[in-house]
């Protein structure tokens, strides 16, 4: 790997190296810049270090403590955040579908949320990318949103236990399904730049990291991509300070790397950290908030998961975790709430899903005893919808200090009136979907995921902290690049259009800056 001495100046530093940051890293590399990713986690070795054992995943989740508030508080560590090269797409579970051209004008379609200042012809071409270089499997046609100017790189992935029962409930009430698309191998792929990559094993444990490197995580994609065109890659490089020179750009990014601190001179910044940790991050150096609005909009997709014991021998650990998927809800007819969501199948590890169960069952002794026999006989659907930003949902430097002598961040939220009403117009469905699939025994798990905001992208500099490429309003050579630029939640997975967006802020600042 290409590196480069702290005391010369770099063309740019790329702060965390996930779906946001990975995908820009190669980009900029492969124009010929010298770049240094500087990563909190460590460099994983797949083969070595992912174990086919649940409790392996737990090393992959930034598990610094987040102060959580409000009358719902998020879950953070396993549910929102990852640590090491490759971030958060170590333990997700590959779910990849396209956000649909409408999820892009929220407040245009019902007069609430907030539009996006780029549309989806700006991110298509971005998605098609994508879904070649890692290798997407999923089915052509894909039944929703516009036709696709190239098919899936691969065919679906078989069909899972929790899958089956989904389509067989859906079928009887009239909802269409079709194989989900997913950033995991149906077959070998070859990469440019990267190699061969095998293809999925079904083992199940995409949350545990995959060890094959069948799933398409940064850290066996992009990042070495990035290498192989003269990145340097610094785990264990927990960033603190940007420091402004006095043009007012910054000129250096101070970071801990083994107990000392050191410093990296650059020319640019592009911070890929994440909605809370880039955040944090501003706030702590007082930087791009003339806004007010750094912190602000935290969103969260409403995620009610929903359970049922069947008869099959269903083996829920088997497989691709979200194998089915249906987006009839994506607007669904004479809804009482704006925006809509999807509903996916489950599949789910023993440990996660006992540990789910004794809180949203609130069983104890035999009768959790009982219900745990049942394990493989269970199986899952969820939903996965739009949030919209309020003013009383935001994140705040706390009173109260981590391991490093830093403040902590503390993260408010509570649901809208607007995803309780999607949240229980999805309950009823699913409980219909699994009641015509036979389910006994069925149960609900409240839930949020994927924490988004606090950096949202606009026109407008007194209400936006970065304009549509991604570009600072008050300090030029910063740009951020992840899902804290999102200025609505969007009804899809963001890990695909938070790539889309780093590859386009990558190439607006190409084009910018010959």
């Amino acid at each position: 790997m290409q590196t480069y001495s702290t005391t010369e100046i770099v063309d740019a530093i790329v702060i965390g190296t996930g779906a946001g940051g990975a995908p820009l890293l190669a980009r900029l590399a492969r124009a010929g810049l010298k770049v240094v990713a500087l990563e909190a986690g460590k460099h994983w070795n797949p083969i070595t270090d992912f174990a086919t054992d649940e409790k392996e995943q737990e090393k992959l989740f930034w598990t610094d403590e987040r102060l959580s508030a409000g009358n719902d508080p998020l879950p953070f560590g396993s549910n929102n955040s990852g640590t090491g090269v490759g971030g958060s797409t170590l333990h997700y579970t590959a779910y990849t579908p396209r956000a649909q051209p409408d999820d892009f004008q929220l407040r245009t379609d019902f007069g609430v949320g907030e539009d996006w200042p780029l549309g989806f012809d700006q991110i298509e071409p971005y998605y098609n990318e994508i879904e070649q270089f890692l290798g997407i499997s999923g089915p052509s046609p894909y039944p929703w949103g516009p036709a696709r100017k190239q098919k899936y790189a691969l065919g679906p992935l078989p069909v899972n236990g929790a899958g089956q029962l989904m389509e067989r409930g859906c079928k009887e009430l009239g909802i269409k399904t079709s194989p989900a698309a997913n950033a995991a191998l149906s077959a070998g792929y070859y990469q440019e730049g990267v190699g061969h990559r095998p293809a999925c094993a079904n083992r199940g444990f995409c949350q545990a990291g995959c060890n094959i490197g069948a799933k398409a995580s940064m850290d066996v994609t992009y990042i070495p991509l990035a290498v192989h065109f003269g990145a340097e890659i610094r785990s264990e490089s927990f960033v603190t300070q940007l420091i402004k020179d006095s043009s007012g750009k910054i000129s250096e990014v101070v970071y801990i790397q083994n107990g000392e601190e050191k410093r990296q001179r650059c020319r640019y910044v592009f911070l890929c950290a994440g909605t809370v940790e880039t955040a944090r991050l501003l706030l702590l150096n007082g930087l791009g908030n003339s806004s007010g609005q750094v912190g602000r909009n935290v969103m969260a997709h409403p995620g009610l998961q929903i359970w049922g014991e069947f008869d099959e021998d269903v083996r829920p650990y088997k497989g691709i975790p979200g194998a089915i998927i249906s987006e009839d809800t994506h607007r669904p007819a004479n809804a009482d709430f704006a925006g809509g969501y999807l509903l996916q199948s489950i599949g789910v590890m023993p440990l996660t899903y006992m540990t789910q169960m004794a809180r949203g069952r609130g069983l104890w002794g035999e009768e959790l005893k009982q219900a745990a026999r049942a394990y493989n006989h269970v199986a899952g659907i969820n939903i996965l919808g739009d949030c919209l930003p309020y003013a009383h949902n935001y994140l705040e430097l706390s009173d109260e200090k981590d391991i490093r002598g830093l403040p902590k961040p503390r993260i408010y939220f509570t649901n809208g009136e607007n995803e309780k009403r999607m949240t229980a117009h999805a309950n009823k469905i699913m409980r219909d979907i699994w009641a015509a699939a036979g389910a006994k025994n069925v149960w609900a798990f409240p839930r949020n995921a994927h924490v988004i905001g606090t950096c949202r992208m606009g026109v407008n500099p007194d209400t936006a902290v970065v304009n549509p490429d991604g570009q600072s309003f008050d300090i030029p050579n910063l740009y951020i690049s992840d899902n804290s630029t999102f200025p609505s939640a969007l009804s899809v997975n963001p890990a695909l259009t938070i790539m889309a967006l780093a590859l386009r802020t990558a190439d607006r600042f190409l084009e910018q800056h010959k």
